[in-house]
């Protein structure tokens, strides 16, 4: 089996000329360092020192500790990067993070084509359809799937219980190892601190969308305790009506008998229902702290089925919970912030298929899989084509962190740790190996259990990870400071990687930073992509290789007054051996392969403008240019060209009026596609918001697509109208703060 890139080295020559000579025209000669970083609330003052300076009227920044494992002023941390906060989360009226993420310059969230419908996370014209190269971690800890890489099945995530989203875009591997390679977003829960009493909330609206949630927290014999828990619910957009699916094309190519009507459900609406339940509980004590985590899923809709045909009847559960605890201590060695941390996760993945509906008739090999070049026979499937997979995954982590302060210009951090993940699965179907050979005229519903065997869709699985890092923060002059670093990586399935990140950042003025960043990481395939069989959609290749990038970024960080900001960064990035399921020729299914190298470049510019203390107008622009190394053509589905603008307007004492403007244009079919190109569109979203009413009670109302715009997404074309977006929708919400 192949094994990691020593190093990576895959980058273009004049790409690192580039970087070595910004670096050498940019470097000034070095003198005396600058301040350290410390914790959030205290953070402004002790970064740019006690007495008033310049930088006081122009730099009360967020903080961002995603960057670096160390808490820094946005404008100063070595990275392109966004925080989200909860009043942001409040103002625009976010149900989930995905509608907060949309708003994020170069990041546009479409529905995988692979998985139903997913939310797939495109950042700079980065993605495929499991969506593993962006890395999501929940309060430093991901949330990744090992069987198919990315997030869990159907998962949203509740907001009302989060204290800030840090985005970062570009490669985050030296900090924080696999998938950190588009990006990295980093949830950070609400503690007692925040939560600061009792509050709840319930949210009504269309396509029978309901909410509801409940939080507790504060201070209890030197506890600081916090306890969230929130369902959500929707029967979804019934009119999401697609036209065909892979079944109509079916029922028009195979030589059915006249007696049977066709099998297709289209035109129907996708099933996009859902019912989550999050639970989040939190406890801190001196230098003792404890999360438990339990994310819910229970008979979600599987979109454009798992297939690409209609199905109603399918389903997906999931039960996840994750528990960690983390020591830290900075008194007990001089200089040094020690810290200690092991985590458990545990997830169970059920999904039923009915992969082609009832009724169908589908050529089948002696193999009992579908076969459409040299098939055994030719079957009904009286109940469908019927899949049952079951995942049940563990994820146990161990790890230890250093940073030492004893030098005057440095910030050192220590980074190692060890991870096991393991899984196992349950397989019941009415069709493959040692089920029907082909021979059988009709087959009913009855599952058989091929869990255990080698006919499963999937082996046990499992893999151990052995990881390290070191990263200094050089305060070598004034007013400049050289974050390099470097993460080793051991994985027990492919061996050995090294990915290195250099950055320096310039305090050029009071108003102005800029930023150099190089980085590289890497994506391992994920278990289906390496061992998936039997499976009548895709199957697995042992032969692929890790996923791998290098990018350049220089960014501008301009305030030119207290409340103007403006941000302007380009990039460049090289990317070896993308994983992709491609069409097995003349079969259903689609086999992993490295199919392609990447190229981009592009360009983005934010600009955050308070122009009254009564209003704050936000707007950004991205712009980027992907193609395929090889065959010159560009990267289909992700958009070439976003813009995002906002406004926030305090019309009266606690009342608020918020308005987003979303424009997606210019995305592309892949080779080979016939259809014209995806429609662009414009999108409207408005929330009203009237707050201390009788001093608890806080109401809103929202409108989503005001001008019920007709928005599509593209699909792979086995549904060939491609995927119809909500239309107009609405919503009330009420709050109570004790």
């Amino acid at each position: 089996m192949p094994g990691f890139n020593q190093g990576g080295g895959i980058m273009h020559k004049h790409f690192h000329t580039a970087l070595l000579t910004a670096l050498v025209l940019l470097a000034p000669v070095p003198g005396h360092g600058a301040d350290q970083d410390t914790q959030e609330a205290q953070a402004f003052a002790e970064v740019f020192g006690s007495g008033p300076q310049e930088e006081d009227v122009y730099r009360a920044d967020r903080l961002l500790l995603t960057a670096t494992g160390s808490l820094k002023p946005v404008h100063l941390a070595p990275s392109v990067a966004t925080v989200i906060t909860a009043e942001d989360l409040e103002e625009m009226g976010a149900t989930n993070l995905s509608e907060a993420l949309e708003t994020v310059p170069g990041l546009h969230i479409s529905p995988s084509t692979l998985n139903r419908l997913d939310d797939v996370f495109s950042i700079r014209g980065i993605h495929t359809g499991n969506n593993p190269q962006v890395l999501l971690l929940v309060n430093g800890l991901p949330v990744t799937q090992t069987y198919l890489g990315g997030r869990p099945f159907t998962f949203s995530m509740p907001v009302s219980n989060i204290l800030r989203v840090e985005i970062v875009r570009g490669p985050g591997s030296a900090v924080h190892g696999a998938d950190a390679f588009a990006g990295t977003i980093n949830v950070i829960t609400k503690d007692g601190f925040a939560i600061d009493g009792t509050k709840f909330g319930a949210r009504y609206g269309s396509f029978d969308s309901a909410d509801a949630w409940l939080q507790h927290g504060g201070q209890y014999k030197g506890w600081n305790l916090s306890l969230s828990m929130e369902y959500q619910e929707s029967e979804g957009d019934d009119d999401r009506i697609v036209a065909s699916d892979l079944q109509t094309v079916l029922d028009n190519s195979i030589n059915i008998p006249n007696t049977l009507p066709p099998a297709s459900l289209a035109p129907a609406a996708l099933t996009t229902d859902y019912r989550i339940l999050d639970t989040q509980f939190a406890a801190n004590k001196g230098n003792w702290t404890c999360r438990l985590w339990g994310w819910f899923q229970d008979d979600a809709g599987l979109g454009a089925g798992g297939s690409q045909t209609i199905d109603p009847d399918g389903y997906t559960d999931v039960e996840q919970y994750m528990a960690d605890i983390l020591y830290q201590n900075k008194e007990l060695l001089k200089n040094w912030d020690l810290s200690l941390r092991a985590s458990y996760l545990y997830r169970d993945e059920d999904s039923f298929f009915n992969l082609f509906p009832a009724g169908t008739v589908l050529p089948i090999g002696s193999d009992g899989n579908i076969n459409f070049v040299n098939p055994a026979g030719v079957t009904l499937f009286t109940d469908g084509y019927i899949g049952e997979p079951i995942v049940l995954e563990t994820q146990s982590t161990i790890e230890a962190t250093a940073l030492y302060e004893g030098f005057t210009d440095h910030l050192l951090r220590l980074h190692m740790g060890y991870k096991q993940m393991e899984d196992e699965y349950e397989h019941y179907s009415n069709f493959g190996p040692s089920v029907i050979d082909g021979s059988q005229p009709a087959v009913d519903g009855t599952l058989t259990d091929l869990s255990g065997t080698p006919y499963a869709f999937m082996p046990e699985s499992s893999r151990r990870i052995k990881y390290m890092s070191a990263q200094d923060e050089w305060s070598f002059a004034r007013k400049w400071e050289l974050t390099a670093g470097v993460r080793y990586d051991d994985y027990s399935d492919f061996g050995t990687t090294i990915n290195p990140r250099l950055a320096l950042v310039w305090e050029t003025r009071y108003d102005l930073a800029t930023k150099l960043l190089y980085g590289q990481a890497f994506r391992p395939p994920a278990f289906a992509e390496l061992y998936a069989q039997n499976n009548p959609i895709v199957l697995g290749n042992p032969d692929l290789d890790p996923e791998t990038i290098e990018t350049l970024e220089l960014v501008f960080d301009y305030q030119p007054t207290t409340n103007l900001r403006i941000i302007p960064s380009v990039f460049i990035y090289d990317i070896e051996d993308i994983i992709e399921y491609v069409d097995d020729p003349g079969q259903a299914t689609k086999t992993a392969r490295n199919v392609k190298d990447q190229e981009g470049h592009g360009l983005e510019l934010e600009a955050d403008w308070r122009i009254l203390d009564t209003l704050r107008l936000m707007a950004n622009v991205a712009y980027q240019r992907s193609k395929d190394k090889d065959t010159n053509e560009i990267v289909p589905d992700a958009p070439e060209l976003q813009v995002y603008a906002a406004a926030h307007w305090t019309f009266r004492p606690d009342w608020s009026l918020d308005t987003r403007y979303f424009w997606i244009g210019n995305r592309h079919r892949a080779a080979g596609d016939t259809r014209s190109d995806i429609d662009d569109y414009h999108q409207v979203n408005i929330t009203l918001r009237r707050k201390n009413i009788m001093d608890h009670w806080d109401l809103a109302v929202a409108v989503r697509n005001l001008f019920d715009e007709n928005i599509y997404e593209p699909s792979d074309g086995s549904i060939p109208g491609d995927y119809p977006m909500p239309g107009i929708s609405f919503f009330a919400e009420l709050r109570y703060n004790f």
